[in-house]
């Protein structure tokens, strides 16, 4: 048996992750690069760094996309799923990252979000989006071609005792608990834009 078709799978798989795998941040900390590898997020409505279609953007019916994802490590006790725009408001001079949603204490035996969720799975919770308010927000980027990234983290604890918090808040309770993490990119860019 031999194992070359493993090891190009496993560069293959690499080099995706680093490809979408934003610059180091904070949110970037204190994971298993063996974990992350692990941890994939997808969706059925647009692949990995190509254009999020009308239908989930305030242009169309701003619905929240399906995400689904696979490889949760052992010892997962929640999840987080941050969606936001670090390209606000122009792509050309970015100022500022526009949050569009934030869940968080998603439980580990949940493995995906259908297309415009209303009922989360029992326990998740909402965070507070830059429109000061929880759930989706879609792409409505007033100039340029924006990157949108669907980020989700795996914990090693539960973050139950905050109470609608910002982006800011998540991340720095996630600090330290961070098992695994995945990134799904997608753009969007308003007609006539």
């Amino acid at each position: 048996m031999t194992t070359a078709p493993c090891k190009t799978w496993i560069l293959a798989a690499a080099m995706l992750l680093s490809a979408c795998t934003p610059k180091p941040t904070t949110e970037t900390m204190n994971t298993n690069a063996s974990s992350q590898q692990s941890l994939q997020l997808s969706s059925s409505a647009f692949e990995p760094a190509s254009s999020i279609p009308t239908r989930y953007t305030c242009e169309g019916e701003d619905l929240s996309p399906p995400l689904s994802w696979k490889g949760i490590p052992e010892g997962t006790q929640s999840l987080v799923l941050i969606v936001d725009d670090p390209d606000a408001p122009d792509p050309a001079a970015p100022k500022m990252t526009w949050v569009h949603w934030i869940l968080y204490d998603i439980p580990p035996s949940c493995e995906s979000l259908a297309e415009g969720i209303r009922q989360l799975p029992a326990g998740t919770k909402q965070g507070i989006n830059s429109w000061k308010k929880t759930g989706y927000g879609g792409p409505c980027p007033p100039i340029g071609n924006h990157r949108y990234f669907h980020k989700l983290y795996a914990l090693d604890k539960t973050l139950a005792s905050m109470e609608t918090p910002d982006k800011d808040a998540v991340v720095a309770a996630m600090q330290g608990h961070i098992l695994a993490q995945a990134v799904l990119m997608g753009t969007y860019q308003k007609k006539g834009k």
